[in-house]
């Protein structure tokens, strides 16, 4: 399991109900006794003050890296049945390319049954961590 330092820039998993398996960018804040991380959102705010960035406590095994950006190649970013991640609601959301409409993809999310069309802006492809780094799926 990789280790942080106070000041990297990650994401984190939710796992709250509604948010499982959606990642969040954050950065660490301090590294707990217990092996976690208080980390603060780049995105995500308190509830009773929309002023403050988030700062909540994460398992070691909800931190990631933040995976590199790839570059699509010619004129098509994205094909048909891709994983892409999609950036909704403050953070990354895992699903499919389903159709293509010039820049704009549609995506299906599975945890939803969603379909939602997004600019190539706002997709990345998809990429899981493991312990040998990062990997297509």
């Amino acid at each position: 399991m990789r280790v942080f330092r106070v000041g990297d820039k990650v994401e984190v998993c939710s796992t709250e109900e509604g948010f499982v398996g959606s990642y969040y960018e954050a950065t660490i804040v301090s590294i707990l006794k217990d092996g976690s991380y208080k980390v603060r959102y780049k995105n995500l705010v308190e509830e009773e003050d929309d002023s403050k960035l988030l700062v909540e406590k994460a398992s070691a095994d909800e931190v990631r890296p933040m995976p590199p950006r790839i570059q699509g190649k010619g004129t098509r970013f994205y094909s048909y049945l891709d994983k892409v991640d999609a950036f909704d609601n403050d953070g990354w959301w895992v699903g499919i390319v389903t159709g293509i409409d010039g820049f704009k993809y549609s995506v299906y999310f599975e945890s939803s049954r969603d379909e939602i069309a997004y600019p190539v802006s706002r997709l990345r492809r998809h990429l899981e961590w493991s312990s040998d780094g990062w990997v297509f799926t």
